[in-house]
């Protein structure tokens, strides 16, 4: 998952040479090799490319800051805040420098790892947009949304644009899978999970299936229960992301024919660790065996996760633990 350093020492260390999170984010070095930190512990399988979502609205325009134990604070459009968007072109070159981690990471990796690129899908990163910050609960958001329709659609398909753009450079620059993370997908009406989640990342399917037919495309649609089966359906993904809300029986059943499945170990109990991991594990692997599948955590691993937990979850995987 994309937090993919914070439990780490190595990472920590890494973090202090940069002067805020977003020159980490923009300083190819540094990034490549928080990308590569937790395949040289760990030895996994792939890697995911260390950025942050909320770098498409800076690239776009919109001021960001990260605010030490708060999280990242923008403008909001709720507030009354504007964005003169910069066109697709200049937002792609303000987000060179993470192409260029990409070609760094993929340079370094060795040929039988993965990439994994990634972006926030646009309901996600909108609601930061709009509201200014992150949190629980978006009737903020959805009210805004709303009262102002055209807006609202406007800056979703900037984001459609901006996304689609970014994630077909870094396949060019060296990605072998992308993921669309879209956090924030659960708890909208079915209507507007249609509208603001579906329907904008099928949108960028089409788009990066036209630049690279034969790239993974992996759809992330948090909390969204039952509706995870219309999303792949319309969306096309080759594989969806499972939170660990999700019951694996049912996304066997629902699921599975349709796409890869990718999930759903809970973060606290990998946190936990001890007999609870091993048993999660297994069950995991016992529920999902025979169809294909990308064994990961229902969402970001905690940054208190002691490493040694990690290290027991590889080995339990792989069948030597």
């Amino acid at each position: 998952m994309r937090q993919a350093g914070r439990y780490l020492s190595e990472y920590r260390a890494l973090r202090a040479q940069a002067k805020d999170f977003v020159d980490f984010c923009f300083s190819p070095k540094l990034a490549a090799e928080a990308t590569l930190q937790p395949i040289d512990r760990f030895d996994m399988d792939a890697a995911i490319l260390f950025a942050d979502i909320l770098l498409i609205p800076y690239a776009m325009g919109q001021d960001l800051t990260f605010a030490e134990g708060e999280g990242p604070r923008l403008p909001g459009l709720a507030d009354g805040h504007q964005i003169a968007f910069n066109d697709i072109p200049e937002t792609i070159d303000v987000l060179e420098p993470v192409f260029e981690t990409v070609q760094r990471v993929r340079q370094d990796l060795d040929s039988t790892k993965a990439l994994i690129g990634f972006a926030g899908a646009p309901w996600t990163v909108a609601t930061y947009m709009v509201r200014g910050r992150g949190g629980e609960g978006h009737a903020d958001v959805r009210e805004w949304a709303y009262r102002n329709p055209e807006t609202f659609e406007r800056l979703m398909d900037q984001l459609v644009e901006a996304t689609s753009a970014y994630l077909i450079k870094q396949i060019d620059a060296g990605a072998d899978a992308v993921q669309l993370f879209d956090t924030w997908a659960g708890g909208l009406p079915p209507s507007a999970f249609h509208a603001w989640c579906v329907e904008p990342v099928r949108r960028i399917v089409e788009q990066l299936r036209a630049a690279h037919p034969t790239i993974p495309i992996i759809g992330f649609p948090k909390s969204v229960g039952s509706l995870a089966d219309p999303y792949v359906r319309a969306t096309k993904v080759d594989a969806v992301g499972l939170d660990f809300g999700v019951s694996l029986q049912w996304a066997r059943d629902a699921l599975s024919e349709n796409a890869v499945l990718q999930g759903n170990l809970d973060p606290v109990v990998l946190a936990v660790g001890g007999d609870l991991l091993l048993r999660e594990i297994d069950l995991i692997l016992e529920t999902l065996d025979g169809v294909p599948y990308v064994f990961n955590l229902g969402h970001g691993i905690l940054p208190h996760t002691p490493p040694e937990n990690v290290s027991v979850l590889m080995k339990r995987v792989r069948g030597s633990a």
